[in-house]
């Protein structure tokens, strides 16, 4: 109940839809033996339905988050759905109709259902945009859960945004004139081998994979964070939220670099299961820095874990809090450890 009555409620309907379209789509999988573009042919529907559950309850939980500018978040978030709402039901018609959904320039029907998709995903993108700019500016008491969040949603805009590159005419493609303009893969034809359920080329680059990979640290960044907290009973030095911040600050500059090398990768026409010297130099300096930076970051809490207030040595010191209780007393610990009387 608390879910419903402070999370957005449009994207907790659209995300509850899109799981149930998640299944109708497994079921097409399996009774549905047609084939397009090398795959399934509801495998992309079911791939865009999972994503957007994902996505939805993300932004749905963060517009919680705010402290201002919630009428704003609210209609953005509004206009989210809207859009994804659009570019579903358009991606499962020409499903239905047993045709491509994007880049499809085939037919004017065609081009038209893939240009109505294309402002879609634009509006979408400025409607995460402007929650973006809420959560930069929203105070969240737990900085390091406020920089999860900004770092996930600041990472997953630039995921999102690699989807225009595909928009690109390929080799061989002349913009109006081609049945199709624009690919997933880099260096070789869209539909050549794949890997099994994703379709990501394993020939060629492929711009699926920094996509994915971008929007949902929308998901990931914050489940890092999650994971910290839970860690943090058993291990002291996480109880520190400064170490806690570091950590995370580390986890995003992580993330952010490699998805600027999953990008990277795609773009060289490079297949993710095959990565060249080049990729493979690049993991071994973006692994070298995070092991640096976890380091740092967990040798650099200075004090005890921060919670109660404690004295120079140490030590536990309880105060009344600004004179609520007037006239009575507080116990607490001097520097020295033995017990005072603090009156307020």
């Amino acid at each position: 109940m608390t879910l419903w009555r402070t999370w957005h409620r449009p994207l907790v309907l659209f995300s509850a839809a899109m799981a149930v379209l998640t299944v109708l789509c497994a079921v097409g999988a399996v009774v549905d033996d047609r084939v397009l573009v090398g795959a399934r042919i509801w495998f992309k529907p079911l791939k865009f339905a999972l994503s957007f559950v994902a996505y939805g309850m993300s932004l749905a939980w963060m517009l919680s988050l705010l402290d201002r500018g919630r009428r704003v978040g609210w209609w953005a978030g509004t206009v989210v759905v809207a859009a994804s709402t659009v570019e579903m039901v358009l991606i499962t018609w020409q499903v239905v109709r047993g045709r491509r959904s994007h880049f499809n320039n085939e037919t004017p029907f065609d081009s038209a259902l893939f240009d109505a998709m294309a402002v879609t995903v634009v509006v979408l993108w400025l409607g995460t945009l402007v929650i973006a700019v809420l959560l930069l500016r929203a105070r969240i008491l737990d900085r390091a859960a406020a920089w999860a969040v900004r770092c996930g949603i600041v990472v997953a805009l630039a995921g999102a945004a690699v989807g225009f590159l595909m928009t690109r005419p390929a080799p061989g493609q002349v913009r109006g004139e081609s049945p199709v303009v624009g690919a997933h893969s880099v260096g070789v034809p869209d539909g050549g081998p794949s890997m099994p359920v994703t379709g990501w080329s394993t020939t060629g680059g492929d711009l699926r994979v920094p996509h994915f990979f971008g929007m949902h640290a929308l998901q990931l960044l914050p489940l890092a964070l999650v994971v910290l907290t839970v860690l943090a009973p058993r291990l002291v030095r996480l109880r520190d939220e400064r170490v806690r911040l570091r950590l995370v600050l580390v986890a995003s500059g992580t993330y952010a670099a490699l998805f600027a090398l999953l990008t990277w990768q795609a773009l060289r026409g490079r297949p993710l299961i095959h990565p060249d010297g080049a990729t493979l130099t690049a993991v071994g300096v973006i692994a070298c820095a995070a092991v640096a930076g976890t380091y740092g970051a967990l040798r650099g809490g200075s004090g005890p874990p921060s919670g109660p207030d404690r004295g120079a040595g140490g030590q536990k010191v309880e105060r009344a809090a600004g004179g609520a209780v007037a006239g009575g007393a507080a116990t607490g610990r001097a520097a020295t450890g033995q017990e005072v009387e603090v009156v307020s």
